[in-house]
């Protein structure tokens, strides 16, 4: 049975609540968006490539990343368009665990995220490390829904949900930020829910 590991979340405070400003609870439902159209690889074909400033680049493959000790989220999720949905429950690898094998340089400040359509989002490694990231395969005990990025996404749940890139194929370390695909077209660098850090100036 896998091992349940990394971050869970803890329910805040009882005066800042759980809905970001700015957000609605969007109770059972799962609005579906994506910049790109849905790609149809099979799972057991997918990779997942650590590489830039790290001291040992790898690639693994689906089974290889099933053979890590399995990692589990359940908290919420907040999209920038203003959606949140409570009580989400995904399973895959923690980024740190593959981090540790691909050992990040002292260099390595920021990451882009590299999905298999071209799409791409930057995030600073701080935000992917110490149990806050994932590529996760399984939502609410079945595999990931093709639409939400199955079979293989990033998920950073503390930040605004396109920071989680769908279809996850590559994250690249890297010494300086660079935008990628929203951040170019005018979205936030970081996109933290609870400071409203949606677009460039907020």
């Amino acid at each position: 049975m896998p091992v349940t590991r990394g971050f869970h979340r803890r329910r805040p405070e009882p005066e800042r609540g759980r809905l970001p400003p700015g957000q609605y609870d969007t109770g059972s439902s799962w609005p579906v968006l994506s910049a790109e159209a849905t790609p149809q690889q099979a799972a057991d074909s997918w990779t997942l490539t650590i590489d830039g400033l790290v001291a040992s680049p790898h690639t693994w493959s689906w089974s290889e990343l099933h053979s890590f000790p399995g990692s589990t989220f359940f908290g919420d999720i907040h999209c920038v368009t203003t959606w949140s949905k409570f009580d989400t429950t995904f399973s895959g690898v923690s980024v740190d665990d593959l981090l540790e094998v691909a050992g990040p340089t002292h260099a390595a400040a920021y990451v882009m995220a590299h999905s298999v359509t071209g799409y791409t989002t930057n995030l600073p490694l701080a935000d992917v490390t110490g149990g806050k990231a994932w590529v996760v395969w399984s939502f609410d005990g079945e595999p990931l829904p093709r639409q939400h990025g199955g079979p293989l996404r990033l998920l950073v749940p503390h930040l605004y949900f396109w920071k989680s890139a769908k279809w996850v194929s590559r994250l690249e370390l890297m010494a300086e930020d660079r935008p990628g695909f929203w951040e170019q077209n005018g979205y936030h660098d970081r996109g933290d829910p609870w400071l409203e850090q949606r677009y460039q100036g907020d």
